[in-house]
């Protein structure tokens, strides 16, 4: 019982130092992306760079964040003072604009207790269209590439390195504010572990960070010995790439043998031409915080959740793309339709506690060459929420991000404030949940109409797809991009660049999720 007490108290311990640094974080940051949306993630890692906990933030984020620590361990010989920078998705990254910090945390005479880790997306790191999320076919145009490297060595800031970043970047200004609160955030966090230590003693901060690992395990396994023995099989499709109109499919098995499961991504298609291939990171972020939901929050949140758990992604596929294949939108596209097939083939082992398909896309849409009135770049502004999928008790909840972004819906003044548009319609897309004993979730329309010319790129799906059903429930509807200039509109794909004209509005209406059950017309 005392052992028990004592590693429920230190899970909380090691939890509130990744929601300090994320209080941190948020609160020193200078763009709305982390201000207002918070799309970052904090977390503490063991000295071998074990996931030990984490706060409540992204999944895509958290479930990557592993393999960018190894990186660093692999690559980097970090010691007292120092701190690691990357973004490069092919070392454990998501995409370019998410920039991880990785900082070891030393004790008692530099004796290595873990690491700190915090992951951040950037509005703007370079390449071809601003925002950095382009229609690319190669990384390199997706802006600076950065491998696990040093940014401060012995606590000294590496300074070229530094400039040369913010050399490359259209929002210089805002990227150094939020690179500061980055590091910010990984100091208390190193304070925090440090007054740990002090307290409680090396060997018992440790200790206890090797059983919460060790218990969480075990937990998994037990729930997954609830799940009947058997494979399980889904598809479904992305509607294209941006370059060749053709569904990609993304095709799962998942096996499941006592205590251990097996993710076999077997069938998906070959990495693509456009954007939207993932890297390995994503697939597995993916596949954890889809078995995290499913068998229960109540188990912590770290890297024992996951060795029940082996997944499998043919390389060289859109799963699991080669460098250097062009990922922008492999984290925000590929990675909900990846939970989108998982959820569908596990609803066929446990159908009451799976919910249909969500919205399955980040509706995302940035802006640039654009200029603001105090003649400083504009960054890129924040997805659209959409419709969740309903499940066996419940309808779908309206209007939120979902799954993989689980971020926060950006208040109309903060928006109208930072970019050179203003927001003419903002409301729920009234019966576009799927139909069913409970319906989906709605989608929502956002209008903007743009008070200046801007180049504007537009990252979407579940255009010409829908959220699918479950156990006889309806589609949710697909969204729509429509340019409107002077009276009259136009469908825009779901997958586009083009340049606006003062005046010019652009409506996002974005997708329901799917129903629960057969309806009782």
């Amino acid at each position: 019982m005392q052992k028990a007490v004592e590693r429920e108290v230190f899970k909380h311990l090691f939890s509130s130092v990744a929601e300090e640094m994320g209080v941190r974080l948020q609160r020193s940051a200078f763009s709305p992306n982390i201000k207002e949306r918070r799309d970052f993630s904090c977390a503490v890692f063991d000295e071998e760079g074990h996931l030990v906990a984490q706060a409540a933030h992204i999944p895509v984020h958290l479930g990557a964040m592993p393999l960018s620590v190894e990186a660093c361990r692999r690559h980097l010989t970090l010691g007292p003072g120092d701190v690691a920078i990357l973004n490069d998705p092919f070392h454990g990254g998501t995409h370019l604009p998410d920039i991880t910090i990785v900082s070891p945390v030393f004790v008692e005479n530099d004796r290595l207790l873990g690491f700190v880790a915090n992951r951040a997306h950037h509005a703007d790191v370079g390449g071809m269209s601003p925002g950095s999320m382009p229609l690319s076919r190669e990384l390199y145009q997706e802006g600076v590439i950065i491998p696990p490297v040093k940014l401060v060595d012995a606590g000294r800031v590496n300074q070229a390195l530094w400039d040369f970043f913010l050399a490359n970047v259209r929002t210089p200004r805002e990227r150094a504010g939020d690179l500061q609160a980055q590091l910010a955030a990984n100091r208390i966090g190193e304070q925090r572990l440090g007054e740990l230590a002090s307290r409680y003693g090396v060997e018992r901060v440790r200790g206890n960070m090797s059983d919460l690992l060790a218990y969480s395990e075990q937990l998994t396994r037990h729930g997954i010995r609830q799940l009947p023995n058997g494979t399980y099989r889904y598809e479904d499709v992305l509607d294209d790439d941006g370059f060749d109109d053709k569904p990609i499919p993304i095709a799962v098995a998942v096996t499941i043998r006592d205590e251990d499961v097996e993710v076999d991504f077997e069938g998906s298609a070959p990495q693509c031409e456009g954007s939207v291939n993932a890297v390995y990171a994503i697939t597995v972020s993916a596949t954890a915080y889809v078995f995290r939901c499913l068998l229960g929050l109540d188990i912590p949140g770290n890297s024992g959740c996951m060795a029940p758990i082996h997944v499998r992604a043919p390389e060289g596929s859109v799963v699991n793309a080669r460098f250097p294949a062009a990922v922008a939108a492999g984290n925000v596209e590929t990675s909900q339709r990846i939970v989108d097939v998982l959820l569908g083939a596990l609803a066929q082992a446990c159908p009451d506690r799976v919910p249909a398909a969500s919205q399955g896309t980040m509706n995302n849409f940035t802006i640039g060459r654009c200029h603001s009135e105090q003649h400083r770049p504009v960054p890129p502004p924040p997805p659209a929420g959409g419709g969740m999928g309903a499940g066996s008790a419940c309808p779908g909840a309206s209007g939120i991000h979902s799954h993989m972004t689980n971020t926060m819906n950006t208040p109309v003044e903060a928006l109208e404030y930072a970019y050179p548009f203003r927001i003419s319609r903002y409301v729920l897309r009234d019966k576009t949940g799927g139909a069913g004993v409970y319906t989906g979730g709605n989608g929502v329309t956002r209008e903007i109409e743009f008070l200046q010319d801007a180049h504007v790129t537009i990252v979407s799906d579940r255009r010409e797809s829908q959220p699918f059903g479950l156990a006889g429930g309806e589609a949710g509807q697909s969204g729509r991009n429509v340019l409107i200039r002077k009276g009259k509109e136009k469908k825009l794909p779901g997958k586009t660049e083009l340049v606006v004209k003062k005046g010019d509005r652009l409506r996002i209406e974005t997708p329901g999720g799917g129903g629960y059950g057969k309806s009782r017309k």
